[in-house]
């Protein structure tokens, strides 16, 4: 028998290059355990509200089965238009401006591929979304992580990205309401990173997916809403966060007509069109669902407050987040890495979180939890955490 060959050398150097994700290795080992309460993956407990449902089954009464154009429903595009119209006075083209994804997920996949050559720098903030920095890579660039700092309420400022850009920086990406951190720009925040995006003629993706989610006084602005910056943003954002439709991948992108079209021919080549029956839901989730949207964020408000105060109390620094559905604590007066932390809690008191590392290095010391859980299971699992950490800590 000739000597197997070694198929992971034969495999695409980029995908050899990224690491599995940080998140899902601790919930498959949650999923074959007992008693778990999940503070992990972002999903929403909330069912997708009851009008945006019926809206999928009456359109597939009538029949709604086919392919839609590359692009989208012409109906739903302009539904986004009218949206950002009214929100933020910012006009986009439902003909050439918006593209609707499978999910945000496709949406910043294809956004990196269409504007990013092999070897362009890509500056990312960190702690972020797992996704950045593979994707980043996958597009051929180099991820270039640049760390936000807590006691800056993890807010990124332009002296922190000065020291990073080349003559290779091409795109900065961006997400806020901020995974992990709960962290938001203001608009002054955010018209200084305007300032150095124009000042290097920067690509800025901005990932908008939990723009809805803003607590208090915090109201969100839309990146490409600013001065001179329509052009060079690439918007992202879908409906699986604010609807709690995260099962239904439909997301979409906002962008110049040039950037639309040259993600529109990766698109079609690769999903050829989101789900019809995930669009004609999107729909009916702008035209009605609003009110069911206000209900929900109410409620994790209201769980905010009573993971923020829980973590508090035991003795974890926690930033109070903004946005967003999560809480970053710090865990390091535990003596555990993220890593040790976050498996201990699993096996001693079947708690599944996620270690700050899988966010970037300067995750390191912190662990990432998820409050759009029920109330009862927050506090079940802030009793397990308390208990854990007096037993465990070094």
């Amino acid at each position: 028998m000739n000597e197997s060959k070694n198929w992971k050398d034969r495999l695409s150097p980029g995908v050899n290059a990224i690491k599995p994700s940080g998140i899902r290795k601790f919930f498959d080992i949650a999923a074959s355990m007992e008693d778990v309460i999940s503070l992990g993956v972002g999903e929403p407990d909330f069912v997708t509200p009851w009008s945006i449902r019926e809206s999928c089954v009456y359109g597939l009464e009538r029949g709604y089965t086919s392919y839609t154009a590359n692009r989208g429903m012409m109906e739903l595009r302009e539904e986004i238009a009218k949206h950002y119209e009214k929100k933020f006075n910012i006009s986009y083209d439902p003909a050439t401006d918006i593209l609707v994804t499978v999910g945000v997920s496709e949406a910043l996949d294809i956004a990196l591929r269409a504007v990013v050559k092999p070897g362009d720098e890509v500056l990312i903030p960190e702690p972020c979304y797992v996704s950045y920095a593979a994707c980043a890579t996958l597009a051929g660039g180099v991820a270039v992580p640049v760390a936000a700092k807590i006691e800056n309420e993890f807010r990124i400022t332009p002296a922190e990205l000065e020291p990073y850009v080349t003559d290779k920086t091409k795109v900065l990406l961006i997400g806020y309401p901020n995974n992990p951190t709960g962290a938001v720009m203001s608009r002054k925040d955010l018209l200084a990173i305007a300032d150095f995006a124009e000042q290097h003629d920067l690509i800025v993706i901005s990932d908008e997916i939990y723009g809805d989610l803003s607590y208090g006084d915090q109201e969100h602005v839309a990146f490409s809403s600013l001065p001179k910056m329509q052009e060079r943003t690439i918007l992202l954002n879908g409906f699986s966060k604010a609807y709690a439709m995260t099962g239904w991948r439909i997301g979409y992108s906002l962008a110049n007509p040039t950037i639309t079209a040259a993600m529109t021919k990766i698109h079609q080549y690769t999903m050829l069109c989101a789900p019809i029956t995930a669009q004609v839901a999107a729909i009916e989730a702008l035209r009605r669902g609003e009110k069911y949207m206000k209900k929900m964020v109410a409620e994790y408000d209201r769980r905010r407050h009573l993971i923020y105060d829980g973590l508090t109390k035991m003795g974890l620094p926690t930033f109070e987040p903004k946005g967003a559905f999560y809480i970053f604590p710090n865990i390091s007066p535990t003596g555990m890495t993220s890593d040790e932390f976050a498996e201990k809690l699993l096996e001693k008191e079947h708690v599944a979180l996620v270690p700050g590392s899988a966010f970037g290095e300067c995750g390191e010391g912190h662990v990432r939890c998820s409050y759009a859980t029920a109330i009862d299971k927050i506090s079940e699992a802030l009793a397990r955490i308390e208990d854990f950490v007096k037993r465990y800590s070094k």
